[in-house]
């Protein structure tokens, strides 16, 4: 049995271990879509892998709410395993928990590895005063969460996890138990819009004064609809599992990095007769072969499949990200609003089917939106939980 050592991220050679052991697990893998090496890199530089102890959260919440701890194992010195720790002190505080999360896990099929990858987080959480260990989690609810638990033949996407079929037993065999699963929605996009979305849109219109808009790079950014659009997803998903309100700064980041790619076409904005933002649903083209095609690089030819992807030739599938509705006029059939616009889009594009992001099992009022698009349940992910002795 081969002794595995496991290391914190600290400089480049580890820095590179854990950013190239993807290749490494998924080199024979049709349905792995890589991240892009950038932003790995970026999310886990050293100077963000915090390992000394934190002061009380309320003493600095402001500038010090999150700890980040990369890790990288080996054994003979060859990288066979990775894991991040997260402690996010302002998730913890708002649910009295004290939680380390996991992410980013990755591990050859051997029990030795992941078993001493989950102690590394679980004992680094010890160390700042976590009782229980979670995951996988980002560090927001808009990061990759939950371990793929079936379907492992069907294509992954830039924003959810994908992982090989062992990865489950072995999260079992550690002691680690569910604490919640998501699934997503697959639908075959209709040719025409289904009668029932027509009739609600058109109550919504009529009777309650609502509209959907398209907003531009200016109205995101000058006007401030961006921050309203955060304002609304913050407001929608308060109640979720784990959610934590996004701070300014991250809604800032998300706004500069994201919308300048995605067609403002895929993104339906709900507004009443006072301009107020009410819903809103950020979709995108499918670019998982896209960035199949780029290997995790932009460079020398990654933005060019990506480009393709986003403006010249689409791939054959919708992304529906995000859908969001003020919390009290959820249940007022607001969603058919974004049904009638996206569909025909859908059409014009060529996007023969789409498929939601994670949604929680037990959201019946989220899951039964889909009901007259005849959706297809696919993709279950979980999320563990263990309790630190």
């Amino acid at each position: 049995m081969n002794k595995v050592e496991v290391k914190k991220v600290t400089g480049k050679k580890e820095m590179d271990d854990f950013i190239r052991l993807t290749d490494y697990i998924y080199r024979d893998c049709p349905q792995y879509v890589p991240d892009l090496r950038s932003d790995i890199r970026t999310l886990i530089k050293p100077r963000k892998a915090i390992a000394t102890p934190h002061p009380a959260p309320s003493e600095n919440a402001k500038h010090r709410s999150l700890y980040l701890q990369p890790f990288v194992a080996y054994q003979n010195e060859k990288p066979v395993g990775r894991i991040v720790g997260i402690i996010n002190h302002r998730t913890n505080e708002k649910w009295q928990t004290k939680n380390v999360r996991f992410s980013m896990i990755e591990f050859i099929d051997d029990i030795d590895v992941s078993k001493a990858l989950i102690e590394a987080v679980s004992e680094w959480g010890r160390s700042h005063g976590m009782n229980r260990i979670q995951g996988p989690l980002g560090i927001t609810d808009f990061d990759k969460e939950g371990m793929l638990l079936e379907d492992f033949d069907m294509t992954g996407s830039p924003s959810t996890i994908y992982n090989p079929d062992y990865y489950p037993h072995h999260m079992e065999t550690l002691g680690m138990e569910k604490e919640v699963d998501w699934v997503q929605i697959r639908i075959n996009v209709p040719e025409e819009i289904p009668a029932r979305y027509q009739r609600v849109a058109q109550y919504c219109r009529e009777q309650m004064g609502l509209k959907v808009i398209k907003v531009t790079d200016d109205m995101v950014y000058k006007k401030g609809y961006g921050k309203k659009v955060f304002d609304l997803l913050n407001d929608a998903y308060e109640p979720l599992f784990g959610f934590t309100r996004l701070s300014d700064k991250q809604v800032n980041q998300f706004l500069h990095k994201y919308l300048p790619v995605i067609d403002h076409q895929l993104i339906p904005v709900i507004v009443d007769e006072n301009d107020n933002v009410v819903g809103a649903a950020v979709t995108m083209g499918s670019i998982s072969q896209a960035m199949r095609k780029a290997g995790g690089s932009l460079w020398p030819l990654g933005w060019y499949h990506l480009l393709k992807a986003l403006k010249w030739k689409r791939e054959d599938n919708a992304e529906m990200l995000l859908i969001a509705v003020r919390p009290d006029l959820q249940g007022y059939g607001i969603n058919a609003m974004f049904f009638e616009d996206l569909i025909p889009i859908y059409n014009k594009y060529g996007f023969r089917w789409a498929e939601t992001g994670p949604q929680l099992e037990d959201n019946v009022r989220e899951l039964s939106q889909w009901k007259p698009l005849h959706p297809e349940i696919v993709k279950r992910r979980r999320c563990y939980k263990k309790e630190l002795e």
